[in-house]
């Protein structure tokens, strides 16, 4: 009765929040079950896949494949924490460890789990090298890093920090692409940088070839550690295994998260033996990352995204998204700028910045009545994260829904 009222009575759904403590602004959608790039509502309603659960679902919805083997590895071991090993985990770490010159891996859960770790080895590696005093973090304007209280406060946007002051001391926010504040600020004191090759929640910005160069060129100087946060990025999402090879970055860390394990929780930090060495046993862990089940999945995940006709058809899809939404820029005057790469796309709204964020969010929810779920960056960009399997005609019918709904609004 409930997911009957909850779904068909308007008034049950604007009145009875669900019994969740308060999260994301959630919609008043009950979702039931996805096929490749659609998902389908309680009353079978189906809906174009615009945003993979928050670039997530890489792999599409209801993917038997996946299914059968964390069934085949749930019948055989579910748990058995860190204090020992199975060979799904060995096989995923090996697999992750060899997209680039990575010589170990850290599990985890979720993408804040990742930045935490990363931020933790990052001070490790400086105190065990330079000793005492080195232990300051820079990140950039626009960043978003995760919600625990370490990758907050590499987080510098005031709506997801201010509640929580006081945060971690020895965080530094640089203006983002700013190679000048890199050279004035960027000193003997600081252990890491930590940088998204993309800004996934920053308004799909990119780093430029000169601060890319920059970033690797200081941190190299003064063995400061770079960490490229590709939770949202990696694995495919932009084209590329790794978004920090187009963007010309060297990182020393790499955090990784959402497509890993298919839509199961999983995160991994991809290390290499100078910095591993410093990390002494027992200085991090963590009980469920890197579970039998969750690694068994996602090797066969990464078996599929790092097959070179898959990447190649990915760079293919996400040149005919960027066409059909320059071609959207073209035709519709309140659609100002195609931002992004791959399939991490968007456009830039040209609603005035004082009621901006609120009315993405009616334009969000009429694309949703029409059957197409998609996602906001920043406060007037369309973030576009469909799975990474999506063909050229669902591009087409996303899109044309896209047109549709712009075309309606006005400045």
């Amino acid at each position: 009765m409930y997911k009957q009222d909850y779904q068909k009575n308007k008034t049950f759904r604007l009145v009875h929040n669900p019994p969740f403590a308060n999260n994301y602004a959630r919609t008043l959608l009950l979702l039931d079950h996805g096929e490749g790039c659609w998902l389908f509502d309680a009353d079978g309603r189906r809906y174009l896949d615009f945003g993979s659960g928050i670039a997530v679902n890489a792999l599409g919805h209801g993917r038997e494949d996946l299914a059968e083997i964390a069934a085949e590895q749930m019948k055989k071991i579910i748990h058995v924490s860190n204090l020992y090993t199975t060979e799904a985990a060995i096989q995923c770490a090996g697999r992750l460890m060899h997209l680039g010159n990575f010589d170990a891996v850290y599990f985890g859960n979720s993408g804040t789990e990742a930045v935490e770790a990363a931020l933790k080895f990052a001070r490790l590696y400086a105190l065990r090298t330079r000793g005492e005093g080195h232990h300051r973090i820079a990140s950039f304007s626009g960043a978003f890093h995760g919600r625990t209280m370490g990758a907050l406060s590499a987080t510098p946007t005031p709506a997801y920090q201010d509640p929580f002051r006081p945060l971690v001391p020895g965080f530094q926010a640089l203006p983002y692409n700013d190679i000048e504040a890199l050279e004035r600020t960027l000193d003997d004191s600081f252990a890491a940088v930590i940088v998204e090759p993309l800004q996934g929640e920053g308004g799909l910005r990119s780093v430029s070839p000169g601060f890319a160069e920059a970033l690797n060129r200081i941190c190299r100087e003064k063995d400061i550690v770079l960490i490229a946060d590709e939770v949202q990025t990696g694995l495919g999402r932009t084209g590329e295994i790794l978004a920090s090879s187009w963007a010309g970055l060297n990182p020393d860390l790499v955090t990784l998260a959402k497509p890993l394990a298919g839509g199961l929780p999983l995160s991994a930090v991809l290390v290499p033996e100078r910095i591993n060495r410093q990390i002494k046993v027992g200085e991090h862990a963590s009980t469920f990352g890197g579970g039998p089940v969750t690694t068994a999945v996602a090797g066969a995940v990464l078996d599929i995204i790092c097959d070179a006709a898959f990447i190649r058809r990915v760079r293919e899809a996400g040149e005919y998204l960027h066409e059909r939404l320059q071609d959207i820029c073209d035709r519709v005057p309140l659609a100002r700028e195609v931002r992004g790469r791959g399939l991490l796309a968007g456009i830039a709204v040209g609603y005035p910045e004082k009621d901006a964020k609120s009315r993405m969010g009616n334009l969000i929810e009429k694309m949703q009545e029409r059957g197409l779920l998609a996602l906001r960056s920043g406060t007037n960009i369309l973030r576009i994260a469909p799975p990474l399997i999506i063909e050229n005609e669902q591009i087409d019918e996303g899109c044309e829904i896209i047109a549709s709904v712009l075309a309606e609004e006005t400045e």
